[in-house]
């Protein structure tokens, strides 16, 4: 059991926490989420006691052990990854350094023989003699190979060290499991273990993330944190978010009868019991969905932006014409023999393995980079919209939004005033004087906000996304996805959300060393294909 009770958090005049009453228990998996800057974070840290909160208390069982995934890839440089891993389970760690100590002596005395029996016990109790192979069969699973486990952190790639850290904060089965961003930097097959091993944990997880497919996946209830409270709904994201619309729209609906509205959110409640009995946390979520009423709906208080791209004119039958692209970087392929054509309707989802690849893909077909072999053609008719994932280059001056915004009004609109420019700093919740805001002091996802601000202003029949969820709320997120979904033109992306790729892709391209895969079909498909998951091997090679 964990509890937090009355917890106060200020900073000067700003409150993110005012009287936060709030209780987990075990067998469930809290999804945490909230706007940029909400205070999700520093709630987990309050949790973990990191955190002293101006007033309140956070209470744990007597006796449970929690553990945090750390974010600090320094702090363990001088450890082996196994003793990382292994100093996940505190008293166990301190256990065995006590007990090494004592038989690493040379004047071995009685009392020491009597502490060291004690130490073996409690050793047992632990499971202390399969420790070692414990957490090693954890760290193979999370795609740190047996060849690193002896090396030193600081010897490691950045990207295994995250996997280590997370290895740490599984290791032992943890009472209470705190986890911010636990996905970062994990690829897709190791995402999916982890999915599989979070929704089979019979403790209580809370889980900060920005990836939808991953909190629909583990999730059985949602801590909302919104307006200095933090309320838990029953069900995963996508059940949060339907259900708030849902009760949202219903609220708006003053014309339908009051049994019409209860009818349409028990079919809702029903569906999605129904489904959670085809999801991996079958029992869980599904126990949970049915035990809820009516009454626990309630609409969200969330602003959501409004990112509709509307194409000038539709895109004639030549796309886009590639054929033998090549490209290399420090000697090192990304890509090669890369050529087919776009089609209309096509949505394509890239990959690749290399995660240099697909950007230095898009920065080619946009004309940024040059490649080493090969050709590309833009039809006439089209109008791109590019999307990258670093924008630094376009924040340089310390313009007001609105004159930033202007420097982009494309010829064909001949009366850009300023109500026209704040109608699409309006649709990205910039609203009042925060249009006179500068651009050099905005924060990450303020700039991705201004920069699809730019895109709609483009009216393009084709846009191009690289990482297009980087630094965006969950409610940017969904209104960015639900644009991609309905957009009538061309959409080229490549995204860690695989919510994203999956609703919005109707054919995937695989970029490799050796040329491409190109399937119609969806993420999930391509990804579970086995006949692909073979060739992928092969192109790899």
């Amino acid at each position: 059991m964990l509890s937090a009770k009355n917890i106060t958090l200020a900073y000067g005049k700003r409150v993110l926490f005012d009287e936060v009453n709030i209780h987990f228990t075990r067998g469930n998996c809290y999804g945490v989420i909230g706007a940029n800057g909400a205070g999700k974070s520093t709630f987990l840290k309050i949790l973990s006691g990191e955190i002293e909160p101006n007033k309140g208390s956070v209470e744990i069982t007597p006796g449970e052990r929690m553990a945090v995934l750390r974010q600090n890839q320094f702090e363990f440089d001088e450890q082996t990854v196994l003793h990382t891993a292994l100093m996940g389970h505190k008293k166990m760690w301190e256990v065995m350094q006590e007990r090494e100590t004592i038989y690493a002596k040379t004047d071995f005395s009685e009392e020491d023989g009597i502490r060291a029996g004690e130490l073996e016990a409690e050793f047992g109790e632990m499971g202390g003699y399969s420790a070692e192979s414990d957490a090693a069969t954890l760290l193979s699973n999370l795609g740190v190979t047996e060849k690193y486990h002896q090396s030193l952190m600081k010897e490691i790639p950045s990207n295994l060290k995250v996997r280590v850290l997370l290895a740490q904060a599984l290791f032992g089965n943890p009472d209470i499991l705190l986890m911010d961003e636990p996905t970062n930097g994990l690829d897709i097959e190791t995402i999916s273990w982890l999915e599989d091993f979070l929704a089979d944990y019979e403790n209580i997880v809370l889980v900060v993330s920005h990836d939808r497919h991953f909190l629909d996946a583990v999730c059985t209830h949602v801590a909302d944190v919104d307006r200095q409270k933090i309320k838990v709904f029953t069900g995963n994201y996508t059940f949060w978010y339907e259900s708030s619309q849902l009760m949202a729209r219903q609220l708006g609906d003053r014309n339908k009868k009051v049994e019409d509205k209860r009818q349409a959110l028990l079919d809702f409640i029903a569906r999605f019991s129904a489904n959670a009995s085809k999801s991996r946390q079958a029992t869980a979520r599904k126990k949970a969905l049915e035990k809820l009423t009516i009454e626990q709906i309630e609409p969200s208080n969330r602003k959501y932006p409004g990112i509709i791209f509307q194409p000038l004119r539709e895109v004639g039958n030549q796309i886009l014409q590639l054929e033998g692209l090549q490209k290399s970087v420090d000697g090192r392929v990304l890509f090669d023999k890369v050529s087919f054509s776009l089609n209309k309707g096509d949505k394509i989802a890239f990959v690749s393995r290399d995660a240099l690849a697909v950007t230095a893909f898009f920065s080619t077909i946009h004309g940024d980079m040059a490649t080493d072999a090969g050709k590309h053609e833009w039809g006439t008719t089209i109008t791109r919209a590019y999307l990258p994932q670093e924008n630094t280059a376009f924040f340089t001056e310390g313009l007001s939004l609105i004159d930033w915004l202007r420097q982009y009004v494309p010829p064909h609109v001949t009366d850009a005033d300023e109500p026209f420019l704040r109608g699409f700093l309006g649709k990205m919740l910039f609203s009042g004087d925060d249009i006179q805001k500068k651009t050099n002091v905005l924060s990450g996802g303020e700039k991705v906000r201004c920069m699809l601000s730019r895109m709609m202003l483009q009216n393009p029949n084709v846009i191009i996304l690289d990482q297009p969820t980087n630094h965006l709320d969950l409610e940017s997120i969904q209104s960015f996805n639900e644009g991609c979904i309905s957009f009538p033109g061309i959409v080229l992306l490549t995204s860690h959300d695989h919510t994203f790729m999956q609703t919005v892709a109707n054919r995937i391209i695989e970029l490799t060393p050796q040329g491409i895969i190109d399937r119609l079909m969806t993420f999930d498909e391509y990804m579970e294909d086995d006949r692909v998951k073979s060739l992928r091997e092969e192109m790899y090679a």
